[in-house]
């Protein structure tokens, strides 16, 4: 079985400081999220990012001031912007941290009602858009799905040119709107998966460690942090995601799986390795 990539979605567009208030907002508290996750065993952080006050953004030079202190300090882990931005943003907004040319980048794969009036929209060409702009700039992107539909549609623009081989999925479970983060909905979605495809689980919330578990023993992969889940057990506030990213290891070698370093998920996302 392959080592295990975790990655650290250590910050989100919706969770706040009033939530956990080591949820980070500035560039430092980012880096230091970042550094935390890093050294307990994460290869890839997931990143959102904010203005000082907490509002989310997609500002390319936000992206880019906070992608430059990340590296700084650590150079050889992988970035992977998102797309997703805030309910409202448009697409070209939700792009900018494409301009700065990642390694990654998510692309979402369809359209989900967030609660209330709120409704996350990828229509069928935004998601054609977002996927041409990444094969346009070597960027792999990271399918983002919510529901098994989502996995349909990303199997469809891949047949017509908008979506590159060998994928990466996300498998986010437990949002409102989408599927749930039952054990029964993770096997349905997993064995929707196309063959020589690689993917991560994102349980929310309570599903957060269940389904991490469930991805070790599977050969899959694993993301937790903030934007995700703010304990570390119930009632339990983590003190940072790399408590949330050292509790996976924990488990995974209770269960036998190595951890793999930024190389080797490289190599296992087929990206390029660094110069």
């Amino acid at each position: 079985m392959e080592k295990l990539i975790i990655t650290a979605a250590i910050c989100g567009a919706e969770v706040l400081k009033e939530h956990n208030p080591a949820v980070p907002y500035t560039i430092e508290e980012c880096v230091r999220e970042a550094k935390s996750a890093y050294e307990a065993g994460a290869s890839l952080i997931h990143l959102h990012v904010r203005w000082d006050d907490g509002t989310p953004t997609q500002d390319k030079g936000r992206f880019k001031a906070v992608m430059d202190a990340i590296k700084k300090e650590i150079p050889d882990v992988i970035i992977q912007p998102s797309t997703g931005g805030a309910v409202g943003m448009t697409d070209d907004e939700r792009l900018q941290p494409t301009e700065l040319n990642p390694e990654m980048a998510t692309l979402d794969c369809g359209t989900l009602n967030f609660g209330g009036d709120e409704v996350f929209m990828n229509t069928e060409n935004t998601i054609k858009y977002f996927g041409q702009r990444m094969i346009e700039r070597g960027i792999k992107p990271e399918l983002e799905v919510f529901d098994k539909s989502m996995i349909d549609m990303a199997l469809r623009l891949h047949k017509k040119g908008f979506i590159q081989t060998p994928m990466h999925f996300d498998l986010v479970m437990g949002v409102n709107g989408g599927i749930s983060g039952d054990l029964r909905d993770f096997v349905f979605l997993r064995h929707s998966l196309p063959a020589g495809a690689t993917y991560t689980v994102a349980g929310i919330g309570r599903f957060e460690f269940p389904l991490a578990m469930a991805a070790i023993i599977d050969g899959g992969h694993v993301r937790v942090g903030f934007e995700d889940n703010v304990y570390l057990s119930k009632g339990v506030l983590a003190k940072s995601n790399g408590e949330l990213v050292a509790k996976v290891v924990r488990m995974a070698k209770e269960l036998g799986r190595e951890i793999a370093n930024p190389a080797e998920a490289r190599q296992i996302l087929g990206l390029k390795p660094l110069k």
